[in-house]
């Protein structure tokens, strides 16, 4: 019996040979981390011998930093949308985090190895992740200090909330499970109100996380 049949994952065996190799790696990644994983597994679960593996991609270096290229490439791009939008920075921080953990947990595979296994990288591919991270990180501190410069949001240092804020949503990739009795849309919408709440000049005077929890004690 193979040590990976069991295993969760959805569509690891949908698509052409490149895509199931992709997701394969991903899903291997999160589970097992870079180093634990071998290129022998990851033709295992796609279904072809090792040799052949190496037609389709060089090597688990190159196979690593496709998958956090692709990855942070559209998530750049959901969230640059959301913060050059015209709405309030309040808003624009509300569904930045909401999309942020969204798309964590529908991409978990792909997300977690971007969190997680970017360290791996050798140190030229690195210095590409790391100019993409900071950007995709860039946007939230610029929702943030727009926040403190018109006044919603209370004088604080930035970089740390920003810090603060996204260590928070990259921490449902450690914990997530789908059967663990919460949506992706719930943790998303009350992580978005956990991060408001801690920055907001003034709170309002009623919000979902307080109904909820008064309906729980109720």
């Amino acid at each position: 019996m193979s040590d990976h049949q069991g295993m969760e994952g959805q569509g690891l065996h949908e698509g052409n040979t490149r895509e199931r190799i992709l997701r394969a790696a991903a899903f291997l990644f999160r589970k097992k981390g870079f180093k634990g994983t071998s290129m022998r597994e990851i033709a295992e679960i796609v279904g072809i011998n090792k040799s052949s593996l190496y037609h389709h991609i060089r090597g688990k270096q190159a196979l690593l930093f496709e998958i956090l290229q692709h990855t942070v490439d559209k998530a750049i791009g959901r969230l640059e949308k959301i913060a050059r939008s015209d709405l309030p920075p309040s808003e624009r921080l509300r569904l930045a985090v909401e999309n942020h953990v969204t798309h964590l947990i529908e991409d978990l595979d792909n997300v977690a190895c971007f969190i997680e296994e970017g360290k791996a990288l050798s140190p030229d591919r690195m210095r590409a992740y790391i100019v993409k991270r900071d950007r995709y990180e860039g946007f939230f501190r610029e929702i943030i200090a727009e926040g403190i410069r018109v006044g919603e949001f209370r004088p604080a240092d930035v970089k740390l909330i920003g810090f603060a804020v996204l260590g928070m949503c990259n921490w449902v990739a450690r914990w997530y499970r789908p059967n663990g009795g919460y949506t992706g849309e719930e943790i998303a919408r009350q992580f978005s109100e956990f991060a408001l709440r801690g920055i907001l000049q003034t709170l309002p005077r009623e919000t979902a996380l307080m109904k909820s929890g008064s309906s729980e004690r109720n």
